[in-house]
């Protein structure tokens, strides 16, 4: 979930065969190729898990460090999440905008770089940014990413939602937990364009949700070569059930108060329409459950909306995912809660490293060099992730090519354990 919600909506008024090698080689053969004898350990304060920790610990050298949360802001996690929503420091970035036409005739808007298609290489590596519910390219936890991988010398583009962002609505159908089906369409669009280029994707809270069931639908099939999840709710029945408890019902207000306001921009797109849905009652929803009941369950064919969370939680895609993916959750998230995080089936997977700190609220992780207003926390050790899996996979891409194609280099890479 995002800025928007907190911010924006005005809640409180007051997120090459190896030549090119075939995604599902390359995949198996990273975590491989850079498993490392280390002596690395993550410090005390942290909690690391996964089936990858061996292959990927090594590298994210700032785990070596304590969390340390920014004084008195960081050490409760409603203060933390409400000041990383309103007062984190917003990059001045200028922004090219693409209108994507899905093939429903929906529609998504691309933000790139303005001046980026002159200024790097066509195989600079391509990063693909989901942000959180109602959230998009204005939030400041994206922009803070896309300025850190920029200066790493990455292509980075925004890719913002129906309705969110300002991105045009063309149908009468937002967009779900459940839908993976737009990302879909980016990837294979972005991949079309940039053919040269290693893709990856960094998604926060709903958009986390969604980029992990991408990748356990499209397991050994998926076309990016790594990925990051960010508070992700994971099991949206246990997320629906505490974001109605407590002080929670602050945030629930304000994303629904958010989706109210996308949605009554494009009002006209959903009069007349009959069956189970109740236009009134998701115009004025007082919470997120509520818009949910009246529009999202019945957009995407749910017979209810514990159908809809059941049946959309990222948690049961974590099995089947087969790209090397790393999660950072926060303990204390108020609207990711810890008890939903699927930490079986992330330990038994060898491709996902699971990293919890002990304080950071939802989008905050108000620590590290940069807080109060900076950079959250996160950051670096997202980039020092995708850089090590970038490193590995030109490492071992190149010796594809030197061994002479695809099947040779699935062959070279065996060896490289």
């Amino acid at each position: 979930m995002a800025r928007a919600c907190l911010g924006s909506a005005a809640p409180f008024s007051f997120f090459r065969d190896t030549q090119r090698l075939p995604p599902a080689a390359v995949h198996g053969s990273v975590a491989a190729a850079v498993a490392m004898p280390d002596d690395s350990r993550p410090h005390p304060s942290l909690k690391v898990t996964g089936g990858a920790r061996d292959s990927f610990l090594p590298a994210l050298k700032l785990l070596d460090r304590p969390y340390n949360p920014y004084p008195v802001i960081g050490w409760n996690r409603h203060v933390e999440t409400i000041f990383a929503a309103f007062f984190r420091s917003l990059p001045d970035i200028r922004f090219r905008r693409e209108c994507l036409r899905a093939k429903d005739n929906g529609s998504v808007a691309l933000d790139w770089v303005s001046g980026d298609d002159r200024r790097l290489p066509p195989d600079a590596p391509t990063l693909i940014l989901l942000p959180g519910l109602t959230g998009g390219s204005e939030d400041t936890y994206v922009r803070h990413m896309l300025i850190r991988a920029r200066e790493k010398g990455w292509r980075v583009v925004v890719f913002n939602s129906r309705g969110c962002g300002h991105s045009p609505v063309t149908t009468p159908q937002f967009y779900s937990a459940s839908f993976i089906e737009d990302l879909r369409e980016v990837v294979a669009h972005v991949a079309a364009r940039h053919p040269n280029a290693n893709l990856y994707a960094v998604g926060w809270s709903l958009g986390a949700n969604i980029l992990v069931r991408y990748l356990g639908q499209e397991s050994h099939y998926c076309s990016l070569s790594g990925a990051v999840s960010l508070c992700n709710p994971f099991n949206l029945v246990i997320a629906d059930e505490d974001f109605r408890k407590g002080f929670n019902n602050v945030y629930d207000k304000a994303l629904a108060n958010a989706l109210c306001k996308i949605f009554k921009k494009h009002a006209l797109l959903f009069e007349d329409l009959g069956g189970e849905y109740n236009i009134p009652s998701a115009a004025s929803a007082k919470s997120v459950r509520e818009f949910d009941e009246g529009l999202t369950r019945v957009s995407f064919g749910f017979k209810s909306v514990d159908d809809y969370y059941s049946n959309s939680s990222s948690s049961d895609s974590i099995k089947h995912v087969s790209t090397p993916l790393l999660c950072i959750q926060a303990a204390n998230d108020p609207i990711a809660p810890y008890r939903g995080i699927p930490r079986k089936d992330i330990n038994e997977n060898p491709n996902c490293l699971l990293i919890v700190t002990p304080k950071g609220g939802h989008l905050g992780w108000v620590a590290g060099a940069e807080a109060p207003f900076g950079a959250p926390w996160t950051d670096p050790v997202v980039m020092d992730f995708l850089e090590h899996l970038e490193g590995a996979r030109s490492q071992a891409t190149g010796l594809g090519s030197r061994s002479g194609g695809a099947k040779q280099s699935k062959e070279s890479l065996q060896h490289l354990v």
